[in-house]
């Protein structure tokens, strides 16, 4: 089992601070041009390959990276299949990096997909583009800056019990339905934030600047 596994999806343009030390690598497709970019050893290519460079390809085959092929008529995301892989390599936590930019349709169903109750077991966050999301179950403690713009958003139905703290308008016992805003554009009051949920998921989602 291993504790955090980091997710790259085509496009992404993150630094290499955005591994944490010892965390294996799986690419999602054209994610392995960007985590090799970076100078990153891959641990696992899944998808149907049809983002990847010609140049990408050859040098996991010479370096004896495990590829996963699957057909490119398939019914998942590449980031779907990557996300499963995760699951399979025991991750306690995954950190997903793609890109912010692109089809729309891809961008929401990405952020849909992050909030599944696939993945409830392990630590979920991404850094899409510039933004960084993450997801909550039951509670968590993110850290961020004094005046820096915080949104959570309720996805898969409502989430009740919602209680924020360490924000300009905390929220005690709330209930955040899909479709409302009244978690939209907040605001760190404090260092950190504290946030907790009874029933649901949220995302939490610190915009890009």
């Amino acid at each position: 089992m291993t504790d955090t596994v980091v997710v790259f999806t085509s496009g992404a343009e993150p630094s290499a601070a955005d591994v944490p030390a010892g965390a294996l690598v799986v690419a999602a497709d054209g994610g392995a041009d960007v985590a090799l970019a970076l100078g990153l050893r891959v641990d696992l290519a899944v998808g149907d390959l049809d983002s990847i460079s010609a140049d990408a390809l050859a040098a996991l085959e010479a370096a004896g990276t495990p590829i996963e092929r699957h057909p490119v008529e398939k019914d998942a995301s590449d980031l779907e299949l990557a996300l499963r892989a995760a699951l399979r390599l025991g991750a306690r936590r995954v950190l997903a990096v793609g890109e912010a930019g692109g089809r729309l349709d891809h961008l929401l169903g990405t952020l849909l997909l992050l909030a599944a109750d696939a993945w409830a077991g392990v630590e979920l966050d991404a850094l899409v583009g510039g933004a960084r999301v993450h997801v909550i179950r039951d509670g968590r403690a993110l850290a961020g800056e004094p005046g820096e713009t915080l949104s959570l958003f309720a996805l898969h139905g409502p989430a009740t019990g919602v209680s924020a703290e360490g924000l300009r308008y905390p929220l005690r016992g709330a209930t955040l339905a899909p479709g409302t805003t009244l978690g939209l554009s907040n605001e760190l009051a404090a260092a950190e934030v504290r946030i907790s949920v009874e029933t649901g998921v949220l995302l939490a989602v610190f915009p890009a600047a």
